[in-house]
């Protein structure tokens, strides 16, 4: 008998590695003051959202679903908040997932078909890359925010013989770098060529758009959109909202695997976030109040050559791995939560600090923060 390998050792090696570069990461708790969240609304902790949960569970709502949604799991919660959903962020219907990574996932790996070609940003979510992986639609990137890039794809595709449906894939506000995909002129692109656009709202749900309906809301009704909301991000709960035609939805419950073999999310979650949504309409103060902050930050990072994004996400670009990284410990050390990022996450000689603004600071953190940071970027 040969002697064996050793149980994990290409893990092993590829860990040792990661340490090696200074990549390899680790879990720890939380501290400092809050400048790495996606809390944008600060509803995480909030009383107001305890209190929808402790009225929650006085309803006797369950903790568990049981069940995947087409055994015994659907509940009358995950229904209701679904058309609430649906009213609220203006679509025909829409479904709740467990995860923002597990809306992404079905979609891209159930909605496009065969002979589709599914264009996307080269900055989309990793989740959309591994939902594409799965499905059997082709995929292309596009080059960042460039609606003509997406056009000229396209174009290409259809004069090489391309028959199916394009899907144009995009975020509307991108978690790195804090900006603004360029929608109108994306969905002109979409209605030109009979695409279906697909705008992930992760980091502009109750941020951005009235009642924090999202950065999509802003365009005419359509029948070729889809919209994800997560709702661990400025809704303070978990989970996601697939919202789409009526027909997507329908078949996404038929035949995305995803939803159907997962067992549902909590109704008892379903329902806080319904609850969340409902408080980030209703409270417009909290969203003024963030982007009151946000400038605020702009005005105390311009001065250190650091440009404003225009939302609550503010990269600080500083190039060099091993320098972000010093910078970010620096700010961690004054009290400060502030995380380095580096490849592959970002793009290899962009690493940096991920800035974001949330309600969980005021204006004296801020500053207190600008200060900090400025004397981290002097010595590192």
């Amino acid at each position: 008998m040969t002697d064996q390998p050793r149980p994990f050792t290409a893990h092993r090696a590829d860990l040792a590695a990661l340490a090696e570069q200074g990549r390899r990461r680790a879990l720890a708790p939380r501290a400092g003051r809050d400048f790495a969240s996606n809390d944008y609304l600060g509803l995480a902790a909030s009383d107001v959202l305890r209190d929808a949960l402790a009225a929650g569970i006085a309803r006797g709502l369950p903790a568990g679903s049981g069940g995947s949604r087409l055994l015994r799991g659907n509940h009358a919660e995950h229904e209701a908040l679904e058309a609430h959903a649906a009213r609220h962020y203006g679509s025909e219907a829409a479904l709740f997932f467990a995860t923002g990574f597990a809306a992404n996932a079905a979609l891209f790996a159930t909605l496009p078909q065969r002979g589709d070609l599914v264009v996307h940003d080269e900055l989309i979510h990793a989740s959309a890359h591994d939902g594409m992986k799965l499905g059997r639609a082709g995929h292309v990137a596009a080059a960042h925010n460039d609606a003509q890039a997406f056009d000229d794809i396209i174009l290409r595709w259809r004069a090489g013989g391309g028959a199916g449906t394009p899907w144009i894939a995009v975020e509307s506000l991108y978690s790195m770098d804090g900006d603004r995909a360029p929608l109108a002129a994306l969905a002109d692109v979409a209605d030109r060529h009979g695409a279906v656009l697909v705008v992930d709202e992760a980091h502009a749900t109750g941020v951005f758009g009235p009642g924090g309906a999202g950065l999509a809301h802003a365009l005419p009704r359509r029948d070729n959109l889809v919209t994800l909301h997560t709702c661990g991000k400025a809704l303070g709960a978990e989970g996601a909202l697939l919202c789409a035609p009526a027909i997507a939805c329908d078949f996404l419950v038929n035949r995305g695997r995803p939803f159907i073999f997962s067992t549902a999310p909590s109704p008892l979650t379903a329902w806080l976030v319904r609850q969340a949504i409902e408080i980030a309409a209703n409270q417009p103060e909290r969203q003024a109040r963030l982007h009151a902050l946000v400038r605020h930050a702009a005005e105390r990072l311009v001065p250190l050559g650091i440009p404003a994004s225009g939302t609550q996400i503010l990269p600080v670009i500083i190039g060099d791995n091993e320098r972000a990284m010093r910078i970010a410990g620096s700010l961690r050390d004054a009290g400060f939560d502030i995380r380095g990022i580096r490849p592959p996450t970002v793009a290899e000689g962009t690493a940096r600090l991920r800035i974001a603004i949330t309600l969980n600071v005021d204006e004296d953190n801020i500053d207190d923060m600008a200060d900090a940071l400025a004397q981290a970027m002097a010595t590192a």
